[in-house]
């Protein structure tokens, strides 16, 4: 008996995208900041007070962000989809012939092509929608894609955000939060990573490491600049 072939492709590639931006930015951004006052300051209230403005201000950077991009996304797949119809409605033997261009690519023979190019041409919804995949490589956009970007990114930001800065409300020095805070961060960066790494197919800890690497020399570098100014 054959073996059940069973296909595993990440189809959520968006929203996992969106989760990586956010949470990689919210665990490092709050957390540089924090760990910058940290050799500045003596009071961990002027630290939870300039994180949590960060925090939101980012968050609404963030998502604000993906949410255009979402929007810049949706109608560029538009306006090449209209001057395709255009294409297809004026310029029919040419989108014919690129047709039977795409389909020699994959090495189907002239008559195959003609067969295959005249069939697809009688439905020209479907013709359009086949040049917009085949031609030019786009996928149509989710409708709530903008939307969902600015919800998915802004949220993970929050999330990533309050996590180093916690640090800071269970402690009464700076320096003591700051401790706590590389603590928490490093370890979060390091699980984020792995499975963030793990979920796209990249070796695991190699990731884990590349991503808490980054994190923290981040914190570091703002640490030693809020150090050396004060």
């Amino acid at each position: 008996m054959a073996p059940i072939h069973q296909e595993k492709h990440l189809k959520s590639s968006a929203f996992i995208s969106d989760i990586v931006i956010g949470m990689s930015d919210g665990l490092t951004v709050p957390f540089a900041l924090a760990a910058g006052l940290s050799g500045a300051v003596q009071n961990n209230a002027i630290i939870i007070t300039a994180g949590l403005a960060e925090i939101v201000a980012g968050c609404i950077a963030m998502g604000l962000g993906g949410y255009l991009a979402g929007k810049t996304e949706q109608e560029h797949y538009q306006s090449e989809k209209r001057r395709e119809y255009n294409e297809v409605e004026n310029f029919r033997e040419q989108e014919i012939q690129e047709v039977k261009e795409i389909f020699a690519e994959y090495g189907i023979d002239e008559q195959g092509q003609t067969i295959l190019a005249n069939q697809l041409a009688k439905d020209k919804t479907k013709w359009v929608d086949f040049m917009m995949k085949f031609e030019l490589g786009l996928e149509e956009p989710d409708i709530n894609r903008a939307r969902n970007s600015a919800l998915t990114i802004g949220i993970a930001y929050c999330v990533g955000g309050l996590l180093p800065l916690s640090a800071y409300f269970l402690t009464s020095k700076p320096q003591h939060g700051l401790l706590l805070s590389a603590v928490i961060t490093t370890f979060c960066l390091f699980i984020f990573g792995y499975f963030k790494s793990k979920v796209t197919g990249q070796p695991p800890l190699k990731g884990a490491i590349k991503v808490t690497a980054i994190g923290l020399i981040a914190a570091a570098a703002a640490f030693s600049i809020a150090r050396l100014i004060s």
